[in-house]
C-alpha cells in the first residue's frame, strides 16, 4: 500500500498533475489496492479536512486581501514606501520590499503578494532602471514576506494541524521573522544595486510630504493592526477576525478611496472563490493522504529514524528544517503542512523544542520553498507576469534566497526570535 502511495504520487507530481489530485489520486489508488478499506472513506476524510470552523479564515482573509487590492491601495502603499525609502541607494527596490512588508498585514499569502503589489513593484523597478529579471525576482522573493507577517493563512493551516499551539499565536510569532526576512532583502538589495550601479541615492522627501503619504496610507495600514488588537483583546476570534477584514475591506473600497462598484465586487468575489476553492481542495486532498500515512504509521518510523541519530535538540531542529527545505521544493506549502506536521511535531514534544519555535521554523521553511524551483509556486507568478522564463528567473533569485536562508537559520538556531512577542501577549509559556 506505502509502495503505491508513494510511488502514484511522485510520478504523478513528475508529470505535472496539480498537488491536490496527485495526493487524493495517490491515496484513492492505494485503498483500492489495499482493498481491505471501504472507499467510503474517502469522501469522508475529504469532508472531515476541511469540516473546521477556524478553517473559515482562509477564504475570508483571501476576500479580504482581493477586495483591498481591487480598492487600489497599492498606489497608496507605494507611495508611503518611496517616501521612507526611496532617496536610499536601490532605493525602487528597498520601495518594493517595504511595500510587501506592509500589504503582508492584509493578504496572508505570497502568491496574492505576488500577482498584486508584486507585479506593480515589478512593473516600476523596470522602468526605474533596473534588470527585468532582477526586478521580477526582487518581488518575487518579497512576496514569501506575506505569509510570515500575520495575518497569514498557512499558519492558520498550522494550527489546525498541531493543536499544542493557537492562531494568535502563531501570528504573533511571525513578527520578528516577518521582520528581519523584510531586512535582510534589503541589506541584500542594497549590495547589489551598489555592484550594479541601480538607483542612485537622492535627496530625502520632506516631513510634511511624508506625513501627507501617511495619511494616505493609514487606513491600509490600519487593517492589520484592527486584526491584531482585536484577537488579542479577545473581542473576536481569528476566524471572526477574517469576516471584520471583510467588512473593512469592503468600507475602505466604497467609502474611503471609492472605487469599488457593484460590478467590480461581483469579480473580486468570484476570483476569490475561485483562489478559496483550490486551497480548500488541496486541504481536503492533503487530508485523505496525511491520514493513510498514519494509517502506515511513517510519522513514527520517521520520528524514530531521526531521533535515533542524536538526541540534541539543536542537532534534532537542524536536521528537520534540511528534511523540510528538501520537501519543500516538490510540495507546495498547504499541503506540506498537513502532510509533514503530524509527522514532525511530535518530535518537538519529545526532545523539549517549544512548540511556537518549532512552528515558526517549519512556516518559514515552507515558505522560503515558494521561490525554490522546481515547485516554486510565487516564481511561477512572477515568471508569467514578467513574461521571463523561469531559469533566468531561479537564476536571478538565488543571492535573495540566500538573504532568506540566513534568517531562516537564525530563526532555527534562537528561539527567542519566535518566542519573545508571543510571550509578551502570554500565548508562549
Amino acid at each position: 500500500m506505502s509502495l503505491v502511495l508513494f510511488g502514484v504520487f511522485a510520478v504523478a507530481l513528475l508529470v505535472g498533475v496539480p498537488i491536490a489530485f496527485a495526493m487524493g489520486g495517490a491515496g484513492l489508488l492505494a485503498l483500492v489496492v489495499e482493498g481491505r478499506l471501504s472507499l467510503l472513506s474517502v469522501p469522508q476524510r475529504f469532508f472531515d479536512g476541511i469540516n473546521s470552523f477556524p478553517l473559515m479564515a482562509v477564504p475570508f482573509f483571501i476576500l479580504a486581501a482581493d477586495l483591498m487590492t481591487a480598492s487600489g491601495i497599492t498606489t497608496a502603499l507605494l507611495r508611503f514606501s518611496n517616501a521612507l525609502v526611496g532617496h536610499i541607494r536601490g532605493g525602487l527596490g528597498h520601495v518594493n520590499v517595504v511595500t510587501s512588508m506592509m500589504f503582508a498585514g492584509i493578504s496572508g499569502s505570497a502568491l496574492a503578494d505576488a500577482a498584486g503589489p508584486g507585479a506593480v513593484e515589478m512593473r516600476m523597478m523596470a522602468k526605474g532602471g533596473y534588470d527585468r529579471d532582477y526586478a521580477a525576482a526582487l518581488s518575487a522573493a518579497t512576496a514569501v514576506i506575506g505569509p510570515i507577517i500575520p495575518p497569514s493563512i498557512i499558519m492558520v493551516i498550522y494550527a489546525l494541524t498541531d493543536p499544542r499551539v493557537t492562531v494568535a499565536g502563531l501570528f504573533l510569532a511571525g513578527v520578528v521573522p516577518g521582520l528581519l526576512l523584510g531586512l535582510a532583502l534589503m541589506a541584500m538589495n542594497h549590495w547589489i544595486s551598489v555592484r550594479r550601479g541601480y538607483g542612485a541615492a537622492g535627496a530625502p522627501m520632506r516631513w510634511a510630504e511624508r506625513g501627507r503619504a501617511l495619511w494616505r496610507a493609514l487606513p491600509v495600514l490600519l487593517m492589520p493592526a484592527i486584526i491584531i488588537a482585536g484577537i488579542l483583546s479577545g473581542l473576536f476570534t481569528p476566524t471572526e477576525a477574517s469576516a471584520v477584514a471583510v467588512f473593512y475591506a469592503l468600507f475602505i473600497g466604497l467609502f474611503v478611496t471609492r472605487t469599488l462598484n457593484a460590478r467590480l465586487i461581483g469579480k473580486v468575489l468570484l476570483q476569490s472563490g475561485l483562489v478559496s476553492s483550490a486551497a480548500l481542495l488541496i486541504v481536503a486532498m492533503a487530508s485523505l493522504f496525511a491520514w493513510l500515512l498514519t494509517l502506515l504509521q511513517i510519522p513514527q518510523a520517521i520520528a524514530a529514524g531521526i531521533g535515533g541519530l542524536t538526541s540534541d535538540p539543536l542537532l534534532i531542529m537542524l536536521i528537520v528544517m534540511v528534511f523540510v527545505l528538501a520537501c519543500g521544493l516538490f510540495i507546495d506549502t498547504l499541503p506540506a503542512v498537513i502532510i509533514l506536521v503530524p509527522v514532525l511535531a511530535p518530535l518537538s514534544e519529545q526532545f523539549g523544542i517549544h512548540p511556537l519555535h518549532f512552528a515558526m521554523a517549519v512556516v518559514l521553511n515552507l515558505t522560503v520553498g515558494l521561490v525554490t524551483p522546481p515547485v516554486g509556486g510565487v516564481l511561477f507568478v512572477m515568471s508569467s507576469v514578467a513574461r521571463i522564463r523561469l531559469e533566468r528567473l531561479a537564476r536571478a533569485v538565488l543571492p535573495l534566497l540566500a538573504a532568506q536562508l540566513v534568517v531562516l537559520l537564525a530563526v532555527v538556531l534562537w528561539p527567542p526570535l519566535s518566542t519573545t512577542v508571543p510571550a509578551w501577549f502570554g500565548y508562549a509559556r
